[in-house]
């Protein structure tokens, strides 16, 4: 299968607001983005996703989108995007972009013209605008974000709006939003894209008498394998779209894909997304969620490696994006404590050490599996979650709409150190940065890293380097025994121990090692909270 590159490919992520700044407003742009692809080549990726970059009013930092068809002037125009793509292919990096089809902006056409529209009229067929119950919404969902999941128009309908009030619901039962979308796929597959990584696919179709729910509807970062699904999340009519999507993309060549963020569980479920003739991958959150403890990974991995493997589709790894605490603060904490959904100045602080320790072991354990590996921007410096932001400049809707209970996802998103003296860390030419830096961040940035061994940096340069060298990303994974604290794995020459607990671990008689995250103790034994790469 030489042109199925995406079922061993290791994709970077990258998120326009904070990774490069070309004009010192203090917001990441597209040309900053195609200045800094050396650096992402010279990591040893394989393909690069971009978060949304389309106009928007930029409610939920792009998640509300206005216009799919163009690039909001803040991060350039059309032109540029055109000439990032052109450079990641020159560099021989495939480019996969942002699609968000679950709800629009109410800015967007569309949404403007329902509004001016009346009850029962076609612009309205467009979402999903329901009566009320006398002065009550139509039932009792609720928003992502906090709240009701319906607002009010001044006629006296109400809209669906599973996120934000700014994120109207789109109606997929409409034929007309189902063409639109498929011309939208055909004008980004056109201009060279890759593929495209499908905000919420999971929940597209809802369930069609609105049933009511009760229940918190947060599935997204609370995967629940056992109990019964919500009526707007994992209905079996999103596949036929997906179906439809995928007969589309087979037109092309070479060869593009679809990659599904659904928080959908077990993992056979979630399988379900992957069959041959629909999605190539989905984000594996199941992994992310996983304790820190060898038993509760074990059993991940095999589930979700079977899974896959009875459709015939390549099994994913993540462990941070845009959405969660970075997994260098999140581990951070004792096994088994959830941190999901951001970290305060007055919440319990992280261990930083311990974090960054077991960080480093994870990720080397991720990157021995087989299968396509995501990375999030700034990871590979080892950045940790901005814990300590004043929570004036916060700007996640889930802060406001949570009544300031849930911190939200700014932590994770603060623009990235490339130059420890220079302003904004070399994020842009001046100090303007659309969220706070810690001071802290200097010690992170890449001119402090780079050729320094042990750094982080070269610790993802050099794992990546291997896993391409040795074929891991297409290789069989097969469980070795050991003691309940070690996770231990062959995947083909190379043997893949990760020591979860605190007892030093002996290597294997003979054994070359290849790669550690952290050495070794003086006798050549593995420490706590260390993963290690070997060839018996």
């Amino acid at each position: 299968m030489p042109n199925e590159w995406w079922r061993d490919a290791v994709i970077y992520q990258v998120y326009p607001r904070s990774f490069a700044d070309s004009d010192g407003d203090g917001m990441g742009d597209l040309p900053g983005i195609t200045g800094r692809l050396p650096h992402l080549k010279q990591l040893g990726i394989d393909a690069v996703w971009l978060s949304p970059f389309y106009p928007s009013p930029q409610h939920d930092a792009g998640y509300d989108v206005a216009d799919y068809r163009s690039v909001d002037p803040r991060f350039g125009y059309l032109g540029d995007a055109d000439k990032l793509v052109t450079e990641a292919h020159h560099l021989g990096l495939k480019f996969i972009v942002d699609l968000v089809p679950n709800h629009t902006s109410s800015e967007h056409a569309w949404f403007q013209a329902a509004l001016a529209a009346s009850p029962g009229s076609p612009e309205r067929e467009r979402y999903i605008f329901r009566d009320g119950r006398g002065d009550q919404p139509p039932n009792s969902w609720t928003s992502m974000f906090g709240g009701s999941a319906w607002e009010r128009v001044p006629d006296g309908q109400w809209y669906l709006h599973l996120f934000d009030v700014s994120q109207p619901d789109l109606n997929w039962g409409n034929p007309e939003v189902r063409a639109e979308f498929t011309g939208i796929l055909r004008f980004w597959l056109d201009r060279g894209v890759d593929g495209f990584r499908v905000d919420v696919a999971h929940g597209l179709i809802k369930e069609a008498t609105l049933a009511e729910w009760t229940q918190p509807s947060a599935i997204l970062g609370g995967l629940d394998p056992v109990g019964p699904r919500p009526p707007m999340w994992d209905q079996d009519g999103v596949h036929e779209i997906y179906q439809e999507w995928r007969a589309v993309l087979n037109e092309y060549e070479p060869a593009r894909i679809l990659v599904a963020e659904a928080w959908v569980a077990p993992a056979d479920r979630l399988a379900r997304y992957v069959r041959p003739d629909e999605m190539h991958q989905a984000f594996n959150f199941e992994y992310l969620e996983a304790p820190w403890r060898a038993a509760d990974l074990r059993k991940v991995i095999s589930s979700t490696l079977a899974a896959n493997d009875s459709v015939g589709a390549p099994t994913t790894w993540v462990l941070s994006n845009h959405d969660v605490v970075r997994h260098a603060s999140r581990l951070g904490y004792p096994a088994g404590t959830r941190r999901m959904n951001g970290i305060g100045a007055d919440d319990p602080q992280p261990d930083a050490g311990l974090g960054l320790r077991r960080a480093r072991a994870a990720t080397l354990q991720m990157l021995a599996l087989p299968g396509s590996v995501y990375l999030y921007q700034g990871e590979e410096l080892g950045l940790p979650e901005h814990t300590t932001m004043p929570d004036e400049v916060r700007e996640d809707p889930a802060w406001k709409r949570s009544g300031h209970t849930e911190r939200g996802r700014d932590g994770c998103r603060v623009p990235i150190p490339w130059e420890a003296d220079a302003p904004s860390y070399g994020f842009g030419p001046s100090d303007a940065s659309w969220l706070p830096q810690p001071a802290t961040w200097a010690e992170f940035a890449l001119d402090r890293q780079a050729g320094v061994p042990g750094s982080t940096w070269e610790l993802y340069r050099r794992a990546l380097s291997l896993r391409n060298e040795h074929g891991l990303g297409r290789g069989t994974l097969t469980w070795q025994e050991t003691s309940s604290d070690v996770l231990a794995f062959r995947n083909g020459d190379v043997l893949v121990l990760s020591n979860l607990g605190k007892s030093l671990v002996a290597l294997p008689a003979g054994a070359r090692v290849l790669l550690t995250s952290e050495p070794l103790d003086a006798d050549g034994r593995l420490p706590g909270d260390v993963t290690v790469w070997a060839v018996v």
